[in-house]
């Protein structure tokens, strides 16, 4: 069934059905999002209900779950963080049996990517990693089901940290793979690179600008995400003067080891940190300056 011709969805004002039973059967920085980031068809926008969870299966948001359960727990989510408009207006582009997921009456709520994570595992009863992916898998099949300008709409409401669930973003490097090479360059164990990583991570956010810090926030798994937090600072714009030497005692403060052995975690973090978040390494670069060089070149 397809619902390119059903006039846009009505909503009766009552209580919103937010039980997954429905389905029983940056800086506030916005992304940008370019017509043509994503492949579409005109097949694709008036897909129905079943060809839905068909995409959300095949993008791996159904694994142990069921995309039906997936998919209730992703788009009554995302119905608290947008606007009342912009849910309808959405709904009105989609399979009717997923209309009724996206009802609020409510103000948007300004919560970031990791608290939309956390609400999706919540409601669908299952760990980060899997709501992450069932997250991601939703949004692909919303960018295939609706229009480019609808769906341009809802990723303006978003934060810039969305982009590590929506189909235009860039690849993220597991927070596991992530410690793992932390801990084979410092030699360290597990639990230790974690710890390592978080100290490190935590005094870099307290020396970059504040944006810069959501930037990196953006391109890295939520894991990741607290301890840059913790550092960030409130201005977005200006960065912390802090010289490589100070920035190895804190490090070395944090962990409790000498800044001999700061360095070589620091230096393992930073070229781990490399590698995952690319090109924008170019900018926590112009921000360092040439000294903090010695931390992931030679």
């Amino acid at each position: 069934m397809t619902t390119s011709n059903q006039p846009p969805l009505i909503f009766i004002a009552c209580s919103p059905p937010r039980p997954l039973e429905v389905l029983g059967r940056r800086r506030s920085t916005r992304i940008r999002w370019s017509a043509g980031s994503t492949l579409r068809s005109e097949e694709m926008q008036n897909m129905d209900y079943d060809q839905f969870l068909t995409v959300v299966e095949r993008g791996g948001g159904a694994t142990g779950v069921g995309a039906d359960r997936t998919t209730a727990a992703t788009l009554q989510t995302l119905a608290e963080r947008i606007s009342p408009t912009e849910a309808r207006h959405l709904a009105g582009e989609l399979p009717p049996e997923l209309g009724p997921l996206l009802f609020t009456a409510d103000p948007a709520e300004g919560f970031d990517v990791d608290e939309f994570i956390r609400r999706v595992a919540e409601r669908g009863d299952m760990d980060l990693p899997t709501a992450t992916r069932a997250a991601s898998a939703v949004f692909t099949a919303l960018s295939r089901a609706v229009s480019e300008r609808e769906f341009a709409h809802l990723v303006a409401q978003l934060p810039k940290d969305f982009v590590l669930v929506l189909p235009t973003g860039p690849e993220i490097l597991p927070a596991g793979a992530f410690l793992e090479r932390v801990a084979q360059r410092a030699q360290l164990h597990d639990g230790d690179a974690s710890r390592v990583t978080d100290a490190v991570l935590q005094t870099l956010a307290e020396r970059l600008a504040a944006g810069e810090v959501d930037d990196l926030i953006s391109r890295l798994p939520p894991r990741l995400h607290d301890p840059l937090r913790a550092g960030r600072s409130g201005d977005a714009d200006q960065a912390q003067r802090m010289s490589l030497e100070r920035f190895l005692a804190r490090v070395a403060e944090r962990e409790g080891v000498t800044p001999q052995e700061a360095f070589v975690h620091a230096r393992a973090v930073m070229t781990t940190l490399r590698e995952a978040v690319g090109e924008e390494f170019h900018d926590v670069v112009a921000q360092l300056g040439p000294k903090y060089a010695a931390l992931w070149s030679g």
